[in-house]
């Protein structure tokens, strides 16, 4: 089982487009493309935490239905657009407003939102986050993982450690 991380899908959320400047010419295309894509990383036997903003302007059967063809065992860490008619649906193993776990000895906090602080921060933990949309600079140890800045798919944890720049260490005077 692989443990993948999305957030800021926003199904059927017309604005989305031209707010996020996604390269899609209809909510349908973006839609569609974000399903396969979700689809194409994803096993059925992988695990999934959504950290937020799923959909805006599905109603609930569209949207169970969704998230019935999407790959995976399903987790919302939710985000300001997610209902409670989002988090009732039947598709998400947990629904929860944050989340700390750890995935290949990694220590994880889970929030839609970026931390300034967060617990574990001087012992390495990482803050995964959404809601920003590629747009917020990072703090150390932290990371959007939101559609918008990983290709419009959910990613592992592995992805996201390749593309964290290094940590600078200090060269002792020679």
């Amino acid at each position: 089982m692989t443990v993948f991380f999305t957030s800021d899908t926003h199904f059927g959320h017309a604005g989305a487009r031209a707010l996020y400047r996604r390269p899609f010419d209809s909510v349908a295309a973006m839609d569609a493309a974000m399903e396969a894509r979700w689809n194409e990383a994803v096993g059925p036997g992988d695990e999934v935490w959504h950290l937020g903003d799923v959909a805006i302007g599905p109603k609930p059967p569209a949207l169970a239905a969704l998230l019935a063809r999407l790959h995976g065992r399903k987790h919302l860490v939710t985000g300001n657009n997610d209902g409670p008619a989002t988090c009732a649906l039947p598709g998400w193993a947990s629904v929860q407003p944050y989340a700390e776990i750890v995935v290949e000895g990694t220590g994880l906090v889970l929030c839609h939102y970026a931390f300034r602080s967060w617990r574990n921060m001087a012992k390495g933990w990482l803050n995964l986050h959404g809601h920003s949309h590629g747009r917020l600079a990072p703090l150390p140890r932290q990371v959007d993982v939101g559609v918008d800045a990983w290709g419009f798919r959910p990613v592992t944890l592995a992805e996201i450690m390749a593309r964290r720049p290094p940590r600078r260490r200090s060269v002792p005077p020679g």
